[in-house]
């Protein structure tokens, strides 16, 4: 029994050699497969031995209530928690009626891969049965991206030394048994049973059944049709029951002959239409699928692929492990939103049930940037889902006593979903965060249409409430108090400057797209009036300020507050949130993500360079990084103030959240905000993108440890591609029209195909500012080269037990 799993580092693909039982969620989660619309876990395909069974469709869910030992007015009264629908993932293998189970017998050989290039899954196994028969099995699946409802799988079977009868079975299973749950609050409440049959039938090669969900009332429809290809004695029949269908295959195999099977598999859902109308999507799309074939399935694969790498794929010279982890990022980021089409983007994609399958913050703060410079549609899409819930925004805002919109802080369908209030309900700045989106894919695309139809009225709603919610105090200072800000572990704070800055931003974000567009803000009832009230407020907005110390406490009072005492915290006891109560974090200088440090790369004209540098040093020995959040941001930040090492840092820790399993997590889902985030790191950190108005800015420079680094940007119609290499950057615009630029605060106009290449300035010496004891940045050992492997779950350096937990851990 190979017990052992390494996944080495190539340039373009994830592989596994080996298998570790211990740690099959983990791999489940690397290599789920996604486009937006259905995600399918890298469960094994024989679906035994498993870490957790997973297929998803995008906002099914189910509804669940959410208990209060007190409670209080306006608290949600429900919960949504994602499902694990009908599973058509499942080709049980039987040999000499022995089932091919990899716990059994001999396990020769082991090997899985994904080509980011190709997004299909393979995989290679040699196996001898307990009873001596030697097999090899290949298969491949994908989930399409060209045709959003469909999955498709190839499965073949060869004899190795001895004839042996094989028997195929290709299963459609509602209902699987879940592991039982551990008490982890990042893990996802299991729900037993969720799906009711309304509906299965099985004929030949086809299998279909449908389903409704109990509580939240979401059909869902699946289907199978197959195709085989074997000697003559192949037989095939098929059968159904409420919560099963099945198609088997039985032929005897001569050595070195082969059972083929491909697989499609189509999904239809909604909360509206009715049965026969699903059932009949879901074998249109199957029609359509079998009509396209594997071969061509996969030709439309690697196509979209192409043209997303074409104008996407970021390039990393001299650290190959951060090579490969960035486009494993680029991948997943793609895949948890391509085809999502007004639907949400959670917190781990579709790669997991982890957070209950919530979209929160991260999406637009994290995820949306990445998107709208490589994959603009999907962003718009993405922003599109949130206009679409701005009815229940409005309820929220209404309920709280509130102008405008309030968008909740986790959600599915677009309900508030938090139970706790303080870390829920007061994190207002999910509303500019949103805004900030807007703003930012608008500048970005110049979609007009888009701003008119969508954007606009998200930001006056979103203004609204920042007007209803703040007021003017004695001194005509604008306040926006009683809010939590990033920093989850700084609760109901006045003046968070982060909330503050961005709702600044967001007012006249707002003030300005109602001057762009008269007639449609007059429809939304905002007039010249109106609008003269968000500058105001905006002008006279409270940016609190410590002169005593220089800095810019994280919201007003904050660094009057006790500083928590590091030296006594053992690493045992981090996350914080999991050893101690809330109520002592609270009140203590103890951060457990970048807050004030995000306001800095968020609205970096807020400050003076003289004021990030004192910002970054003082928040650094605060900062505890409980959060998978806050390495990209930190290494934006650092690499602005000069301290290129400690960006290379942060970035290799946001970077291999996953695939070193730093939080330790991994199984329940990816990290979606924290794999945006390597992006991040390196194109706004190393890259220097600043991108607030009609010039684009870079300010690039790269660390030691880096000797290029190339990136492509869609914006503002163009191809922009930029290559960093020693004290040197180059811009060239491959596709659109001429862009104007800075390039460290210098003017620089490109025209297309004429490359211009500029020295960039060394960056200054200073001090690496310190970190919480024990809390420093994994510093890694630089990997081998490209070729190389880690064992799974390894890490060069100390890692520690969790790095993370809570709503975005």
């Amino acid at each position: 029994m190979i017990d052992k799993a390494s996944y080495l580092i190539e340039p373009w693909s994830i592989r596994e050699s080996g298998v570790d039982l211990w740690d099959l969620g983990r791999s489940e989660s690397l290599f789920a497969l996604s486009n937006g619309h259905i995600g399918l876990r890298g469960n094994l395909d024989e679906g035994d031995p498993h870490g957790l069974p997973g297929s998803y469709l995008n906002s099914v869910h189910e509804l669940r209530p959410l208990p209060y030992a007190e409670a209080g007015y306006g608290y949600p009264e429900s919960g949504q928690t994602v499902i694990n629908v009908t599973d058509g993932k499942i080709i049980r293998l039987l040999v000499d009626d022995e089932p091919f189970d990899i716990r059994y017998g001999e396990l020769r050989s082991h090997q899985r891969v994904i080509d980011f290039r190709e997004g299909v899954l393979s995989r290679d196994v040699e196996w001898v049965s307990p009873a001596g028969q030697t097999i090899r099995v290949h298969s491949e699946r994908l989930v399409s991206f060209s045709q959003r409802s469909i999955a498709a799988f190839y499965f073949e079977v060869e004899a190795v030394d001895n004839p042996a009868r094989v028997v195929i079975q290709s299963e459609l299973v509602a209902n699987e048994q879940l592991p039982t749950r551990r008490g982890d609050p990042r893990a996802a409440a299991a729900l037993e049973s969720p799906l009711i049959s309304e509906r299965h039938r099985a004929d030949g090669t086809k299998v279909e059944t449908v389903h409704i969900t109990r509580h939240s009332e979401i059909r869902v429809a699946a289907a199978l049709d197959h195709h085989f290809e074997g000697p003559d004695s192949l037989g095939i029949s098929s059968e159904s029951e409420p919560d099963a269908g099945r198609v088997t295959a039985t032929a005897v195999l001569l050595p070195g002959q082969k059972l083929r099977m491909v697989k499609w598999l189509a999904y239809g859902w909604s909360e509206q239409r009715s049965l026969p109308a699903l059932r009949d999507q879901a074998a249109a799309a199957l029609v359509a699928a079998h009509q396209t074939g594997w071969g061509g399935l996969v030709r439309e694969q690697k196509e979209y692929l192409d043209a997303f790498w074409n104008r996407a794929d970021v390039e990393v010279d001299g650290d190959s492990e951060v090579q490969q982890a960035v486009r494993f990022a680029l991948f997943h980021v793609l895949q948890s939103a391509a085809r999502a089409e007004r639907r949400a983007i959670p917190a781990k994609g579709l790669t997991g049930p982890g957070y209950d399958g919530h979209a929160f913050w991260d999406s637009e703060t994290y995820v949306l940037p990445v998107l709208t410079y490589t994959a603009p549609d999907a962003a718009g899409d993405a922003l599109r889902w949130r206009h679409a819930t701005l009815p229940l925004a409005r309820e929220r805002a209404e309920l709280l006593g509130l102008a405008g919109a309030a968008f909740p802080w986790r959600t599915i369908h677009g309900e508030e979903c938090s139970g706790y209030w303080p870390a829920g309900t007061a994190a207002f700045h999910v509303n500019a965060d949103i805004a900030d989106a807007v703003a930012r894919y608008v500048n970005v695309t110049k979609d007009e249409r888009f701003e008119r139809e969508v954007g606009l009225e998200i930001l006056v709603e979103t203004a609204r409430l920042w007007r209803s919610l703040g007021h003017h105090d004695l001194d005509g200072r604008f306040r926006i108090d009683g809010v939590t800000g990033p920093d989850e572990y700084s609760a109901i704070a006045d003046n968070n400057v982060y909330t503050n800055l961005m709702a600044r931003r967001n007012l006249i974000a707002a003030a300005d797209a109602a001057r762009r567009h008269p007639a449609r803000a007059a429809e939304l009832g905002v007039d010249a009036e109106v609008t003269a009230s968000w500058r105001d407020a905006a002008e006279d907005m409270f940016i609190p300020y410590d002169p005593h110390l220089g800095v810019h406490p994280q919201s007003e009072g904050f660094t009057e507050h006790q500083v928590w005492d590091f030296e006594h915290t053992t690493p045992e006891q981090y996350p914080l949130l999991l050893h101690f109560p809330y109520f002592d974090l609270y009140r203590k200088q103890v951060i457990k993500q970048a807050d004030l440090v995000l306001a800095m790369q968020r609205c970096g004209d807020a400050f003076t360079m003289d004021e990030k540098i004192r910002n970054f040093a003082y928040y650094e020995a605060l900062t505890v990084r409980d959060s998978s959040l806050s390495a990209c941001c930190q290494a934006v930040m650092a690499a602005e103030c000069g301290h290129l090492s400690l960006a290379h840092d942060y970035l290799r820790e946001a970077a291999l959240m996953d695939l070193r399993d730093i939080e330790h997590n991994t199984g329940d889902g990816l990290h979606m905000a924290s794999l945006a985030g390597s992006w991040i790191a390196l194109v706004e950190g190393f890259g220097g993108l600043r991108d607030s108005g009609e010039v684009i800015a870079f300010s690039p420079r790269l660390p030691e440890g880096l000797t290029r680094l190339a990136f492509g940007l869609c914006v503002r119609g163009r191809h922009l591609r930029v290559e960093v290499s020693d004290a040197t950057a180059t811009y060239t615009v491959s596709d659109g029209p001429a862009i104007t630029l800075l390039h460290h605060g210098q003017t620089v106009r490109v025209q297309p195909s004429k490359p211009v290449s500029l020295d960039a300035p060394p960056a200054p010496v200073l001090d690496r500012p310190k970190q919480p004891s024990g809390r420093e940045p994994l510093r890694f050992l630089r990997p081998p080269g490209v070729g190389g492997q880690l064992s799974a779950g390894s890490a060069a350096g100390a890692v520690p037990s969790s790095i993370g937990s809570g709503a975005d851990g």
